[in-house]
């Protein structure tokens, strides 16, 4: 073995170990900050995609893009089915010293991708018009953003896999290296849809291409990372297997992350048919954009999340309870303040805001006032997606899907078709307060319920660990 091999083993050990006996608070500080660069910047590609088709494309091309926006990111959607499953896998494998997982795991990572590209890009390439119809697409939008989808489906595997690898090496610990990564296909697409849109007048096409080929950087980085053997773990890059237990977990701890996704592409459904039925062509791209703006400003949390599972996971794998327990409150506080000053801006300056994204636009008292409504809820959704990470992380996939279904089954589909038909558009923005509001008490009982459960496996821990010592002592 050479000094680069040692010196990198080394390395990952020191990684490991600062996450299982390391002060939280600088466990968090150090883990977090590349993530939560790399979501902003992640969040700001969406943004500025927008704002390229708002500025360079118009109103129509946004409202087209706009609807068939949810319906791109069904890829988005499997890549983390893959990823926090494998994800979650993986690090409670390392805290367990679990070699056996741990080597089989890109195997199984490499068949489940391959399989759900392939039934995805064909199902979504035969019936493409048919979703955008569905969404509320009509007329020139229809077509706008049947062009946009079908390009972004070519590109499904990138979008999956690359998506999937980079969080099994955020599971590592590994966060600077998955920033870098993501930065990397992240610049690629900002300077790829500018050209296209910009330069080019491709029109939503190029919004589309620069996406796929950010991406294809984006997975690129990441075989080369495995292929080479930089992950913490030892893998082989390019083998197909199926092993039932790592398989199924994959499938089971990322089923909550897929839920929600799907569940968002439901709510979108019922949203923009709702703005197509009670609004106009305005509201469609309104919508749209605060939609993104809204998305763009939980990134914060996005990359709390992303740092938290490797804690949590490694942690609970390690049967440091109390560690998760505490890991879970830290991380969910610095969640909600790091979302203030973003959502103070966004409260005071509306109209400053939103005019980032749509040139020469003026907006109402009412939009102004919509777009007020939707934030309001904005820094309590930390208890709501760090428990999305907790749950999945010790080995516990239900409770994150309940709270997923239930937000949008039990709640949207009725306030959505309801409230809209008694006030009009008004009722998708105080409605979808209303909604989360009610998520963020239900998710702060059953994470307390769960810390109930976990302080009791600690304790019972503890008793058993002191009868073997007394009985150790006795035996003497």
């Amino acid at each position: 073995m050479n000094n680069n091999s040692i010196s990198e083993k080394n390395e990952k050990e020191k990684q490991k170990r600062m996450i299982l006996n390391g002060n939280l608070w600088k466990v968090m500080v150090d883990l977090s900050w590349p993530a939560i660069i790399a979501m902003v910047l992640y969040g700001l590609n969406s943004v500025l995609d927008a704002a390229f088709v708002g500025i360079f494309v118009g109103e129509t091309a946004l409202a087209g893009v706009s609807i068939a926006y949810p319906l791109s990111q069904i890829s988005v959607a499997f890549g983390s089915l893959v990823g926090v499953g494998a994800g979650s896998v993986l690090s409670i494998a390392l805290g367990a010293k679990n070699l056996e997982t741990q080597r089989k795991l890109m195997g199984n990572v490499n068949l489940i991708t391959i399989v759900i590209t392939v039934v995805y890009m064909i199902l979504c390439l035969i019936f493409s018009t048919d979703l955008i119809r569905i969404m509320g697409g009509t007329g020139e939008a229809l077509i706008l953003g049947d062009q946009f989808f079908r390009i972004t489906v070519f590109g499904a595997l990138f979008w999956i896999y690359g998506l999937s690898g980079n969080m099994i090496i955020r599971a590592e610990g590994r966060m600077k290296t998955a920033a870098v990564m993501m930065g990397s296909g992240l610049i690629v697409n900002a300077l790829v849809s500018y050209i296209t849109m910009g330069l080019m007048n491709f029109g939503v096409e190029g919004a589309a291409w620069g996406g796929n080929l950010g991406m294809l950087v984006y997975t690129l980085v990441g075989w080369i990372y495995f292929a080479k053997g930089h992950g913490t773990f030892h893998t082989k890059m390019l083998s197909l297997r199926w092993d039932k237990e790592i398989g199924t977990s994959i499938l089971r701890l990322g089923m909550s992350s897929l839920i929600m996704s799907i569940m968002s592409l439901i709510q979108a459904l019922l949203v923009f048919n709702a703005l197509s039925k009670y609004g106009t062509i305005s509201d469609v791209a309104f919508y749209g954009v605060v939609f993104r703006l809204f998305t763009f400003l939980l990134t914060p949390i996005f990359g709390l999340m992303r740092a938290l599972q490797p804690v949590i996971g490694i942690n609970y794998g390690a049967k440091q309870y109390e560690r998760v327990i505490s890991s879970y409150k830290i991380f969910a506080f610095t969640a909600a303040v790091l979302t203030l000053p973003f959502w103070l801006i966004s409260i005071a300056m509306p109209g400053e805001i939103l005019g980032l994204m749509v040139k020469d636009a003026v907006f109402t008292g009412s939009e102004l006032m919509y777009f007020r409504i939707y934030m309001a809820i904005l820094p309590a959704l930390s208890f709501i997606f760090m428990a999305m990470t907790l749950f999945p992380s010790i080995d516990k996939g239900k409770p994150a899907a309940m709270i997923g279904i239930a937000r949008q089954l039990i709640f949207y589909v009725p306030v959505m078709l309801l409230l809209p038909k008694a006030i009009g558009v008004a009722g998708i923005y105080y409605g979808s307060l209303a909604i989360d509001a009610v998520i963020v008490i239900w998710t702060i009982l059953l994470v307390r319920k769960e810390f109930g459960l976990l302080r009791s496996k600690d304790n019972s821990q503890r008793t058993t660990l002191s009868g073997q010592h007394l009985g150790t002592e006795l035996s003497k």
